[in-house]
């Protein structure tokens, strides 16, 4: 993908790598910053990566991205990338940075029509504005802490200014997405309508108005984080024991799965993640 677009899964500095990142042994430096308050509902929270790559090589950041859309300000332009539907990556080269802010489903409408013509898509968009404040913080003065923080205020500030109140079912599109990334006792569509006390078919209107996904494939992406993590932080646990925990059919259902969005085993996967743990690799 030539954008960067998914690092919303990045851990703050000192933080256990959480859900979604395949490779944290790869990762260059990140910081993930709470959203001010004047934005805490249109923003899950702002992902700042810099690197430096020495000359002919590249680091590959893969990714099971949060079902969700991400407005990002880089060195050249803004763009927003839609929520995804597969494993995404960037190869990371030179020299660069980028700072993300992940998008509450309330902030969603008045930031792109149809975020379900945005799966899987890098959409550019012209905010000269945006670009101009979050630019500025970030080549300015200071270490990298006072100058992250203050690119996450400035685009808190245009983006508070850009995007009116949420209105109520803009709220509860919030709590829908919160709900489904956080209660791992919702396994199905009908588990999570019965959380937001909704209809299936309301639920599906709310997915599809402010995600641009089926909250099936929500509920997916999740279990497909975890199923991962456990992977990577639980050597001793066997495949049948995390398709179990995870509310999997059977070990099948769970590898097919595994394999269909990340093209590779489960077994697979763990002994790559095992091979890297002793550094970073840059070679993609």
């Amino acid at each position: 993908m030539g954008r960067l677009e998914d690092s919303r899964q990045v851990p703050a500095p000192g933080a256990a790598s959480p859900r979604g990142v395949l490779y944290p042994a790869r990762l260059p430096t990140f910081d993930r910053l709470p959203p001010p308050d004047a934005v805490r509902q249109l923003v899950r929270w702002f992902w700042i990566p810099e690197w430096q790559i020495q000359p002919g090589r590249s680091s590959r950041q893969q990714l099971i991205a949060f079902p969700a859309c991400n407005l990002v300000v880089e060195p050249d332009a803004v763009g927003i990338s839609g929520p995804t539907t597969g494993s995404s990556h960037r190869d990371l080269t030179g020299t660069g940075w980028a700072v993300g802010a992940l998008l509450r489903p309330a902030a969603v409408p008045h930031l792109v029509a149809d975020p379900a013509a945005l799966r899987d898509r890098y959409e550019a968009v012209d905010l000269p504005d945006l670009h101009e404040r979050v630019h500025r913080e970030m080549t300015g003065p200071g270490d990298r802490q006072s100058r992250h923080r203050r690119a996450v205020d400035a685009f808190a500030g245009w983006l508070s200014e850009a995007t009116p109140p949420p209105n109520d079912e803009a709220l509860l599109a919030n709590a829908m997405a919160e709900a489904i990334d956080t209660d791992p006792a919702i396994r199905t569509v009908e588990d999570a309508a019965v959380r937001v006390r909704l209809s299936v078919r309301s639920l599906q209107r709310l997915a599809g108005r402010y995600v641009g996904l089926p909250p099936s494939t929500m509920i997916r992406r999740r279990r497909l984080q975890e199923a991962a993590e456990r992977l990577r932080t639980d050597p001793d646990t066997t495949l049948a024991a995390v398709a179990a925990d995870l509310g999997y059919s059977d070990h099948a259902h769970l590898a097919n799965e595994f394999r269909s969005v990340l093209g590779l085993s489960l077994s697979s996967y763990r002994q790559r993640v095992a091979s890297e743990d002793g550094g970073v690799r840059q070679d993609g």
